[in-house]
């Protein structure tokens, strides 16, 4: 059994001015507690959290999306002994039965961000998401575990060069953002990359071939131009290795997800065949 995930320290309670009990948040990472009306996180890097809460706390809102309001601790900073702090916000997540609000809120969303200029941190990560990316992107090169190469490699073969803008996306919405009803979705534990905002698209499309398979609408997933079938491809490059990644040196990706993993990449595969090239 895991252990349960430390809850915020006093320090940190102090720090944020809060009194309430603590109560965990139920869903994701259940690394987020609830205090009061406030949610509490702790954060593996705090430049990236205090650029990422500064960067949320000013964003110019437009309709389509909101996010959590970020706030300070006593010393001015958002981050506090290496935890955040963002207003409670009620909603569910999951994909199901929302793909299409959850990819306009994107849309509107990457739009908000549009001018944002690239964060140094990001050519320093090195997580596992962080080398799926580039990994994906051709930017670096890594030895999968034999049970994949199959598959990763059939990946390979089907990517190609692309030229697209790229600006600041959320690499992880699938399951990253609350509906409520009469509400605009609001975004949540922003993921930052430097790539075109398709490819976050891809990504919730990857995930619904991956692990929804007969939730996602094929208009989420079937655009039949090659510029979008790249995008898939990266896409479904970046969760295989970061799958890989995760698991570690002598580590094996289950079966049942090598087989989710096929199954994508043959979908891809039909849609390339019928592709046209972008004008």
């Amino acid at each position: 059994m895991h252990a349960p995930p430390p809850s915020p320290p006093p320090e940190v309670l102090e720090a944020f001015g809060l009194t309430d009990r603590v109560h965990p948040v139920p869903g994701g990472q259940g690394r987020a507690f609830r205090v009061g009306a406030v949610v509490l996180k702790p954060t593996e890097d705090p430049i990236e959290a205090q650029w990422a809460s500064a960067l949320m706390d000013g964003l110019a809102q437009e309709p389509g999306f909101d996010v959590p309001a970020p706030l300070r601790a006593g010393t001015g900073a958002y981050v506090a002994h290496g935890w955040t702090a963002t207003g409670l916000v009620e909603g569910t997540t999951g994909p199901q039965g929302r793909w299409e609000p959850l990819i306009i809120a994107a849309r509107a969303f990457h739009r908000a961000l549009a001018q944002m200029p690239r964060p140094d941190f990001l050519a320093r990560r090195s997580n596992p998401w962080a080398v799926a990316d580039r990994v994906a992107w051709a930017e670096q090169t890594i030895d999968v575990a034999p049970e994949a190469r199959t598959v990763y490699n059939g990946l390979l073969g089907l990517r190609r060069p692309v030229e697209m803008p790229s600006q600041l996306i959320h690499g992880d919405l699938t399951g990253n953002a609350l509906f409520a009803e009469n509400h605009d979705p609001v975004i949540i534990d922003f993921s930052p990359y430097w790539r075109p905002t398709a490819y976050a698209e891809a990504i919730v499309a990857a995930d619904g071939l991956l692990y929804y398979p007969g939730d996602v609408p094929a208009a989420v997933i079937g655009r039949p131009e090659e510029q979008w079938i790249q995008m898939m491809v990266r896409a479904l490059i970046f969760r295989l290795v970061a799958s890989a990644e995760l698991v570690g040196i002598g580590g094996r990706i289950p079966d049942d997800e090598l087989q989710r993993f096929t199954r994508a990449t043959a979908t891809v595969e039909r849609l390339a065949g019928t592709a046209t090239t972008h004008q």
